[in-house]
């Protein structure tokens, strides 16, 4: 397994598309066996599905994530775990064990306004 973490700081971030980063960790046999932290290559829907999906990711972690993104990695048959909070590290653990389970998607339409990086107008090449 293949998943992104929306990743500010040490933690969980609130939005996937406007998050500082990623941590992407690869998982098999209940160990990680790579982990990396890669920069937001920027806030645009149509774009980060494609991005992590050329990354193999088969899982993406976040606190929320719009509505119109859930349905493009739902298209790409990318799972998303949604209302996730906590340290990269705990969240990690569970993910290693089978037991990290998502909530309800927090995010409301706008919620993400005014939150780490702004959404662009063009699609990034």
């Amino acid at each position: 397994m293949k998943a992104a973490i929306s990743t500010d700081g040490e933690y969980v971030s609130a939005h996937f598309g406007r998050c500082p980063s990623y941590t992407i960790v690869d998982i098999e046999e209940n160990k990680v066996i790579k982990k990396e932290i890669i920069e937001n290559p920027g806030h645009h829907t149509e774009y980060l599905p494609q991005f992590l999906n050329e990354k193999n990711v088969d899982v993406i972690v976040a606190g929320g994530m719009g509505r119109k993104a859930q349905g493009l990695f739902a298209e790409a048959n990318i799972k998303t775990l949604l209302g996730i909070s906590g340290r990269i590290d705990e969240v990690i653990e569970q993910l290693t064990k089978g037991t990290l389970k998502g909530i309800e998607n927090p995010c409301r339409s706008g919620s993400g306004k005014g939150y780490g990086i702004g959404k662009t107008e063009r699609p990034f090449p």
